[in-house]
């Protein structure tokens, strides 16, 4: 389709005021924030975004304002996600509406279904919208996978132009990439912990949740390994990691929207039951981000 997924994406998380409500002006600040940063794209709405949360009132006024904001500097990429077919294709409507540039579109959860289904899925999903479209395999937090063969298949529909791979299965990574070899259609790594590895079996970037609270230092990743730079890049991966393992101490995105809070971005609290961080864990999250160099 002419559109190519690549370098590092931040799945933005969604700024809340004190009673739970979108906060729009955050919202700007923290896009102009991750642009300024040199992230490559901006994706709102996905898990980091806790999506979950939102009507399809509150998912139109989020992208607006993210597509108003971001001004065509960096592709904005909406997730739409929904358990049953029909409103997933009503939500990838509403993107298009809003102007984004592609979706991103998580497999339906709590419905275990068979590859079959996993294929039509996302087969009628892409032939209801013009947009360019990335299929989101996260496993672990929906028990329902995109099996290789599946997305190899998925690849020959023009409008399905990549996926990205949250499972944390190196393996499964690479057999997209080798299964797909040669097609366009393009991976993105969703590990934070697995972005350079990625990218050294042929990934084109990775949409990545720590982006948020270290966009230079993810996006350095990419960039110098861009320019060739393979020991800067590496050593770039190994900085970020502890800031991923640290996600493990609270209820994901806890740990991201407060280690955002600490570098001074307002943008709230996650919307319960997820509960905010243990005294003892803000510290060590804290102790993380100093040496990072990011406090």
């Amino acid at each position: 389709m002419g559109f190519t997924p690549k370098g590092i994406i931040p799945p933005v998380i969604t700024p809340l005021t004190k009673d739970g409500k979108f906060n729009e002006p955050m919202m700007r600040k923290v896009v102009n924030h991750l642009i300024d940063k040199g992230v490559h794209g901006l994706f709102p709405l996905g898990t980091t975004g806790e999506f979950y949360a939102f009507d399809h009132g509150e998912y139109r006024y989020i992208l607006d304002v993210v597509v108003d904001e971001t001004k065509g500097r960096v592709p904005v990429y909406a997730g739409a996600t929904h358990i049953t077919t029909r409103e997933t294709v009503a939500q990838a409507k509403i993107a298009a509406e809003a102007g984004v540039d592609v979706i991103s579109v998580l497999t339906t959860m709590f419905v275990s279904q068979t590859q079959e289904e996993v294929y039509q899925f996302y087969k009628t999903v892409a032939e209801n919208t013009e947009l360019p479209m990335i299929i989101y395999n996260n496993k672990p937090k929906t028990n329902v996978t995109v099996a290789p063969a599946t997305a190899a298949r998925l690849a020959e529909i023009d409008n399905i132009v990549g996926i990205k791979d949250s499972t944390g299965d190196f393996t499964n990574t690479c057999e997209y990439l080798r299964l797909t070899k040669g097609m366009d259609f393009h991976v993105l790594m969703g590990r934070d912990t697995l972005i350079f590895a990625a990218l050294c079996c042929g990934a084109d970037g990775a949409i990545a949740s720590c982006a948020n609270v270290a966009p230079r230092l993810t996006a350095d990743i990419y960039d110098k390994f861009q320019a060739g730079d393979m020991q800067g890049a590496l050593e770039a991966q190994f900085k970020l990691a502890p800031l991923r393992l640290a996600c493990n101490m609270g209820t994901f995105p806890e740990v991201i929207k407060e280690g955002m809070m600490m570098e001074g971005l307002d943008v709230g609290k996650c919307l319960e039951p997820i509960q905010e961080l243990l005294p003892e864990e803000k510290e060590k999250l804290r102790k993380v981000l100093q040496e990072m160099d990011l406090l």
